[in-house]
């Protein structure tokens, strides 16, 4: 029935919430684990969220890091560890 939604959403012009897609992702991920277990999801899907938000909040921000912050809602000293952490700095 989601898979509906969205399709009907699509098709209609309306946006589907960023949870859905996160859903529809994880979803898919799941199943590619092929009956695989996994232990540590929760920190896996931080990071793969984290890395292309940070980015593309940097991008629209032009590389300033202050805005970014600011638009994440999060502190500078904050956006600059991540960014750190993941290699992006």
């Amino acid at each position: 029935m989601n898979a509906d939604r969205s399709d009907n959403a699509s098709r209609s012009g309306a946006r589907a919430p960023l949870r859905e897609h996160v859903a529809n992702s994880v979803r898919r991920y799941i199943g590619d684990l092929d009956g695989c277990d996994v232990n540590n999801l929760y920190e896996i899907a931080l990071r793969e969220l984290e890395i292309p938000l940070f980015v593309e909040v940097l991008n629209h921000c032009d590389g300033n890091q202050s805005r970014a912050a600011a638009m994440l809602g999060i502190h500078r000293a904050t956006l600059r560890r991540k960014l750190r952490e993941y290699g992006l700095a």
